[in-house]
């Protein structure tokens, strides 16, 4: 009976869960890999906000739009800031390239990960 009563409640329950992008919106990350390698800077960071992402492998700005679609982020259009950064270059490329390429993503506790456009990011919750 009381398997019963769990199976009848967990359509309740499910659509109750609030929606993947409701569990980004409001956090911020600090990253801890990107490509596998530790930032070269320690000011790297991905803040989503309602609506608005920001990102930094610890020179350039990165910042635009987001939503959540199924299990990726969808985001653009980018805008950014364009400054040389000497031996930030590499992962800087690789950061925009992972967020334009709408990545996938894995929201385990306070660890987020984020995978496309052949780049992946590791990161831990900052708040």
């Amino acid at each position: 009976m009381k398997k019963l009563a769990f199976l009848l409640a967990l359509p309740v329950i499910i659509a109750c869960a609030p929606p993947p992008g409701a569990r980004l919106a409001g956090t911020s990350w600090v990253i801890e890999k990107i490509d596998g390698a530790a930032p070269v800077s320690n000011r790297a960071r991905l803040a989503f906000e309602s609506g608005r992402i920001s990102a930094t492998a610890g020179c350039n700005g990165l910042g635009g739009e987001w939503k959540v679609k199924g299990n990726r982020i969808e985001t653009g259009p980018f805008m950014s800031t364009q400054m040389y950064c000497e031996g930030l270059m590499e992962q800087e490329r690789a950061l925009a390239g992972l967020l334009e390429a709408k990545p996938t993503f894995v929201k385990n506790g306070n660890r987020l990960t984020l995978t496309g456009g052949g780049h992946t990011a590791e990161l831990v919750r900052a708040r």
